[in-house]
């Protein structure tokens, strides 16, 4: 649960950073690729990131996070920051895309 919260946070700070970069190369007036070209290279990077955190986080480094957790004293998060982090940032992906 957690590698899949972790790689939804991460592409979706990915697609802010892309609905950023393509308003701001419209305002430009730079034509780098197309818009297909660029979803197509989001939905590559998002697989890719799902990949990763799924290798890094299943093997000797997860076995080491979990041994180093059970040293240190536990910090409390509020869970509903974290369930909030993924959605505010969709949403102001929402809100930059429909600016452009």
């Amino acid at each position: 649960m957690a590698t899949v919260y972790v790689s939804v946070l991460q592409c979706s700070l990915l697609l802010l950073l892309g609905v950023f970069f393509a308003g701001f190369f419209r305002q430009m007036h730079v034509d780098t690729m197309s818009s297909y070209k660029a979803w197509t290279l989001l939905v590559l990077l998002a697989v890719a990131t799902f990949f990763k955190n799924w290798m890094q986080y299943s093997g000797k480094k997860r076995n080491l996070l979990n041994a180093k957790r059970l040293q240190q004293k536990k910090q409390a998060y509020s869970i509903w920051i974290l369930w909030l982090l993924p959605f505010t940032v969709l949403a102001l992906a929402y809100i930059l895309f429909q600016s452009i």
